[in-house]
Protein backbone atom coordinates (compact mmCIF):
# COMPACT_ATOMS: atom_id res chain seq x y z
CA UNK A 1 0.00 0.00 0.00
CA UNK A 2 2.81 2.39 0.88
CA UNK A 3 4.54 1.51 -2.38
CA UNK A 4 1.38 2.45 -4.28
CA UNK A 5 1.17 5.78 -2.45
CA UNK A 6 4.77 6.49 -3.38
CA UNK A 7 4.01 5.72 -7.04
CA UNK A 8 0.99 8.05 -7.26
CA UNK A 9 2.96 11.31 -7.73
CA UNK A 10 5.05 9.73 -10.49
CA UNK A 11 1.96 8.41 -12.30
CA UNK A 12 0.27 11.80 -12.06
CA UNK A 13 3.36 13.54 -13.47
CA UNK A 14 3.43 11.12 -16.42
CA UNK A 15 -0.28 11.65 -17.12
CA UNK A 16 0.05 15.43 -16.96
CA UNK A 17 3.12 15.31 -19.24
CA UNK A 18 1.23 13.22 -21.81
CA UNK A 19 -1.75 15.62 -21.67
CA UNK A 20 0.52 18.62 -22.20
CA UNK A 21 2.30 16.86 -25.09
CA UNK A 22 -0.94 16.09 -26.94
CA UNK A 23 -2.30 19.56 -26.22
CA UNK A 24 0.78 21.14 -27.78
CA UNK A 25 0.69 18.74 -30.74
CA UNK A 26 -2.92 19.76 -31.50
CA UNK A 27 -2.15 23.46 -31.48
CA UNK A 28 1.35 23.34 -33.01
CA UNK A 29 1.88 25.52 -36.11
CA UNK A 30 -1.42 27.36 -35.62
CA UNK A 31 -2.12 30.88 -34.42
CA UNK A 32 -3.67 29.30 -31.35
CA UNK A 33 -0.16 28.26 -30.31
CA UNK A 34 0.69 31.93 -29.76
CA UNK A 35 -2.49 32.14 -27.71
CA UNK A 36 -1.33 29.31 -25.45
CA UNK A 37 2.03 31.03 -24.94
CA UNK A 38 0.27 34.27 -24.00
CA UNK A 39 -2.07 32.49 -21.58
CA UNK A 40 0.91 30.77 -19.98
CA UNK A 41 2.57 34.15 -19.45
CA UNK A 42 -0.57 35.59 -17.82
CA UNK A 43 -0.90 32.48 -15.66
CA UNK A 44 2.70 32.87 -14.53
CA UNK A 45 2.05 36.53 -13.72
CA UNK A 46 -1.03 35.59 -11.71
CA UNK A 47 0.95 33.01 -9.71
CA UNK A 48 3.66 35.57 -9.01
CA UNK A 49 1.09 38.14 -7.89
CA UNK A 50 -0.42 35.65 -5.45
CA UNK A 51 3.00 34.61 -4.20
CA UNK A 52 4.01 38.20 -3.47
CA UNK A 53 0.51 39.20 -2.23
CA UNK A 54 -0.27 41.84 -4.85
CA UNK A 55 -4.09 42.19 -4.56
CA UNK A 56 -4.54 44.91 -7.20
CA UNK A 57 -2.79 42.88 -9.89
CA UNK A 58 -4.74 39.76 -8.87
CA UNK A 59 -8.05 41.60 -9.25
CA UNK A 60 -7.09 43.02 -12.64
CA UNK A 61 -5.97 39.60 -13.82
CA UNK A 62 -9.29 38.02 -12.81
CA UNK A 63 -11.28 40.71 -14.65
CA UNK A 64 -9.08 40.28 -17.68
CA UNK A 65 -9.47 36.49 -17.73
CA UNK A 66 -13.28 36.72 -17.56
CA UNK A 67 -13.37 38.89 -20.69
CA UNK A 68 -10.47 37.13 -22.46
CA UNK A 69 -12.10 33.68 -22.41
CA UNK A 70 -15.06 34.86 -24.51
CA UNK A 71 -12.85 36.95 -26.81
CA UNK A 72 -10.49 34.01 -27.39
CA UNK A 73 -13.32 31.67 -28.38
CA UNK A 74 -14.56 34.20 -30.95
CA UNK A 75 -11.25 35.42 -32.41
CA UNK A 76 -9.48 32.07 -32.58
CA UNK A 77 -12.47 29.92 -33.45
CA UNK A 78 -11.06 28.80 -36.87
CA UNK A 79 -7.69 27.88 -35.35
CA UNK A 80 -9.24 26.06 -32.44
CA UNK A 81 -11.45 24.10 -34.81
CA UNK A 82 -8.42 23.18 -36.94
CA UNK A 83 -6.49 22.03 -33.89
CA UNK A 84 -9.37 19.96 -32.54
CA UNK A 85 -9.93 18.39 -35.97
CA UNK A 86 -6.52 16.75 -35.64
CA UNK A 87 -7.93 14.48 -32.98
CA UNK A 88 -8.56 11.30 -34.94
CA UNK A 89 -11.80 9.86 -33.60
CA UNK A 90 -12.66 7.98 -36.78
CA UNK A 91 -11.43 4.55 -37.68
CA UNK A 92 -9.52 3.29 -40.70
CA UNK A 93 -12.73 2.49 -42.55
CA UNK A 94 -13.81 6.15 -42.39
CA UNK A 95 -10.47 7.36 -43.77
CA UNK A 96 -10.64 4.85 -46.63
CA UNK A 97 -14.13 5.99 -47.60
CA UNK A 98 -13.03 9.60 -47.46
CA UNK A 99 -10.05 8.92 -49.76
CA UNK A 100 -12.32 7.02 -52.15
CA UNK A 101 -14.83 9.86 -52.25
CA UNK A 102 -12.04 12.34 -52.99
CA UNK A 103 -10.72 10.16 -55.82
CA UNK A 104 -14.23 9.69 -57.19
CA UNK A 105 -14.85 13.45 -57.28
CA UNK A 106 -11.51 14.12 -58.99
CA UNK A 107 -11.86 11.48 -61.70
CA UNK A 108 -15.48 12.52 -62.33
CA UNK A 109 -14.45 16.14 -62.81
CA UNK A 110 -11.62 15.08 -65.13
CA UNK A 111 -13.78 12.78 -67.27
CA UNK A 112 -16.54 15.33 -67.75
CA UNK A 113 -14.11 18.16 -68.47
CA UNK A 114 -12.75 16.05 -71.31
CA UNK A 115 -16.33 15.33 -72.32
CA UNK A 116 -17.12 19.04 -72.58
CA UNK A 117 -14.02 19.66 -74.71
CA UNK A 118 -14.63 16.48 -76.74
CA UNK A 119 -11.24 15.03 -75.88
CA UNK A 120 -11.28 11.30 -76.63
CA UNK A 121 -10.29 9.12 -73.67
CA UNK A 122 -10.19 5.46 -72.67
CA UNK A 123 -9.72 4.73 -68.95
CA UNK A 124 -9.65 1.33 -67.26
CA UNK A 125 -10.37 1.09 -63.53
CA UNK A 126 -8.84 -2.17 -62.37
CA UNK A 127 -11.04 -4.35 -60.19
CA UNK A 128 -10.21 -7.90 -58.99
CA UNK A 129 -8.65 -9.15 -62.23
CA UNK A 130 -5.05 -8.00 -62.66
CA UNK A 131 -4.34 -5.91 -65.76
CA UNK A 132 -0.54 -6.35 -65.57
CA UNK A 133 -0.65 -8.37 -68.80
CA UNK A 134 -1.70 -5.25 -70.71
CA UNK A 135 0.14 -2.66 -68.58
CA UNK A 136 3.53 -4.39 -69.04
CA UNK A 137 3.26 -3.91 -72.81
CA UNK A 138 2.47 -0.19 -72.43
CA UNK A 139 4.23 2.85 -70.98
CA UNK A 140 4.53 2.27 -67.23
CA UNK A 141 3.85 5.42 -65.18
CA UNK A 142 3.11 4.32 -61.59
CA UNK A 143 2.08 7.90 -60.82
CA UNK A 144 -0.34 9.16 -58.18
CA UNK A 145 -3.64 10.04 -59.84
CA UNK A 146 -4.38 13.66 -60.56
CA UNK A 147 -6.90 15.20 -62.97
CA UNK A 148 -4.16 17.29 -64.58
CA UNK A 149 -2.05 14.23 -65.36
CA UNK A 150 -4.97 12.21 -66.72
CA UNK A 151 -6.18 15.02 -68.97
CA UNK A 152 -2.70 15.83 -70.25
CA UNK A 153 -2.21 12.21 -71.33
CA UNK A 154 -5.17 12.37 -73.71
CA UNK A 155 -4.18 15.64 -75.37
CA UNK A 156 -3.82 14.71 -79.04
CA UNK A 157 -0.39 16.34 -79.34
CA UNK A 158 1.15 13.98 -76.76
CA UNK A 159 2.62 10.57 -77.68
CA UNK A 160 0.61 8.82 -74.93
CA UNK A 161 -2.89 9.78 -76.05
CA UNK A 162 -3.34 6.87 -78.45
CA UNK A 163 -4.36 3.97 -76.21
CA UNK A 164 -5.84 3.36 -72.78
CA UNK A 165 -4.89 4.47 -69.29
CA UNK A 166 -5.01 1.84 -66.55
CA UNK A 167 -5.76 3.02 -63.01
CA UNK A 168 -5.13 0.74 -60.05
CA UNK A 169 -6.61 2.15 -56.88
CA UNK A 170 -5.53 5.79 -57.00
CA UNK A 171 -2.42 5.13 -59.10
CA UNK A 172 -2.14 5.64 -62.86
CA UNK A 173 -0.41 2.39 -63.71
CA UNK A 174 0.17 2.80 -67.45
CA UNK A 175 -0.69 4.83 -70.53
CA UNK A 176 -0.81 4.15 -74.27
CA UNK A 177 -2.09 0.67 -73.46
CA UNK A 178 -3.16 -1.49 -76.39
CA UNK A 179 -6.33 -3.49 -75.73
CA UNK A 180 -8.05 -6.36 -77.58
CA UNK A 181 -10.94 -5.29 -79.79
CA UNK A 182 -14.43 -6.72 -79.38
CA UNK A 183 -15.32 -9.39 -81.92
CA UNK A 184 -19.03 -8.63 -81.64
CA UNK A 185 -19.58 -4.92 -82.12
CA UNK A 186 -23.36 -4.98 -82.61
CA UNK A 187 -23.75 -2.88 -79.44
CA UNK A 188 -21.76 -0.07 -80.99
CA UNK A 189 -23.26 2.60 -83.20
CA UNK A 190 -21.64 4.00 -86.32
CA UNK A 191 -20.40 7.03 -84.36
CA UNK A 192 -18.33 4.76 -82.11
CA UNK A 193 -14.86 3.89 -83.32
CA UNK A 194 -11.84 1.86 -82.23
CA UNK A 195 -11.76 3.40 -78.77
CA UNK A 196 -15.24 2.10 -77.93
CA UNK A 197 -14.54 -1.27 -79.55
CA UNK A 198 -11.39 -1.68 -77.45
CA UNK A 199 -13.27 -0.69 -74.28
CA UNK A 200 -15.99 -3.23 -75.01
CA UNK A 201 -13.40 -5.88 -75.87
CA UNK A 202 -11.46 -5.60 -72.60
CA UNK A 203 -14.73 -5.61 -70.62
CA UNK A 204 -15.51 -9.03 -72.10
CA UNK A 205 -12.33 -10.66 -70.74
CA UNK A 206 -11.81 -8.81 -67.40
CA UNK A 207 -13.94 -7.42 -64.58
CA UNK A 208 -12.47 -3.92 -65.00
CA UNK A 209 -14.75 -0.91 -65.34
CA UNK A 210 -14.03 0.94 -68.57
CA UNK A 211 -14.79 4.60 -69.18
CA UNK A 212 -14.86 5.90 -72.75
CA UNK A 213 -15.16 9.54 -73.78
CA UNK A 214 -16.21 10.00 -77.39
CA UNK A 215 -14.08 12.39 -79.44
CA UNK A 216 -16.92 12.91 -81.92
CA UNK A 217 -19.87 13.51 -79.57
CA UNK A 218 -18.27 14.08 -76.17
CA UNK A 219 -20.59 11.49 -74.61
CA UNK A 220 -19.37 9.33 -71.74
CA UNK A 221 -19.86 5.57 -71.98
CA UNK A 222 -19.18 2.84 -69.43
CA UNK A 223 -18.42 -0.77 -70.34
CA UNK A 224 -18.54 -3.65 -67.88
CA UNK A 225 -19.04 -7.41 -68.25
CA UNK A 226 -19.34 -7.06 -72.00
CA UNK A 227 -22.11 -4.44 -71.88
CA UNK A 228 -21.65 -0.87 -73.09
CA UNK A 229 -23.82 1.84 -71.50
CA UNK A 230 -23.82 5.06 -73.53
CA UNK A 231 -24.57 8.66 -72.64
CA UNK A 232 -23.92 8.25 -68.89
CA UNK A 233 -24.70 11.42 -66.94
CA UNK A 234 -22.46 12.64 -64.13
CA UNK A 235 -24.67 11.48 -61.22
CA UNK A 236 -25.14 8.03 -62.69
CA UNK A 237 -21.41 7.87 -63.43
CA UNK A 238 -20.61 8.36 -59.75
CA UNK A 239 -23.26 5.85 -58.71
CA UNK A 240 -21.92 3.11 -61.00
CA UNK A 241 -18.31 3.53 -59.87
CA UNK A 242 -19.33 3.68 -56.21
CA UNK A 243 -21.40 0.50 -56.52
CA UNK A 244 -18.43 -1.39 -58.02
CA UNK A 245 -15.51 -0.16 -55.94
CA UNK A 246 -17.19 0.79 -52.65
CA UNK A 247 -19.75 -2.00 -52.07
CA UNK A 248 -22.20 -1.88 -49.15
CA UNK A 249 -21.13 -3.21 -45.78
CA UNK A 250 -21.33 -6.92 -45.18
CA UNK A 251 -23.81 -8.40 -42.75
CA UNK A 252 -21.02 -8.90 -40.19
CA UNK A 253 -19.96 -5.25 -40.39
CA UNK A 254 -23.57 -4.15 -40.08
CA UNK A 255 -24.03 -6.26 -36.96
CA UNK A 256 -20.83 -4.84 -35.52
CA UNK A 257 -22.12 -1.30 -36.08
CA UNK A 258 -25.36 -2.17 -34.31
CA UNK A 259 -23.44 -3.52 -31.30
CA UNK A 260 -21.25 -0.39 -31.20
CA UNK A 261 -24.30 1.89 -31.33
CA UNK A 262 -25.93 -0.10 -28.53
CA UNK A 263 -22.79 0.26 -26.38
CA UNK A 264 -22.68 4.03 -26.97
CA UNK A 265 -26.38 4.32 -26.16
CA UNK A 266 -25.84 2.61 -22.81
CA UNK A 267 -22.90 4.84 -21.86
Amino acid sequence: MKFFELMVPGVEIIIIAVMIYYLLSFFWNTRAMDLLVGLSAFLLLYIVSRGFHLPVIQTLMLYFINVAVIAILIIFQPDLRLALSRISVKGKKYREITEFDKFLDLITQSIYRMSERRVGALVLLENQDSLDEYANKAVILNAQFSPELLESIFVTTTPLHDGAVIIRGTTILSAATILPLADDSTQLSKSMGTRHRAGLGISQVTDALIVVVSEETGKVSIARDGIMTRGVKIDRFKGIIRSVFNPPKSVIESRFDIVERFKRWNQ
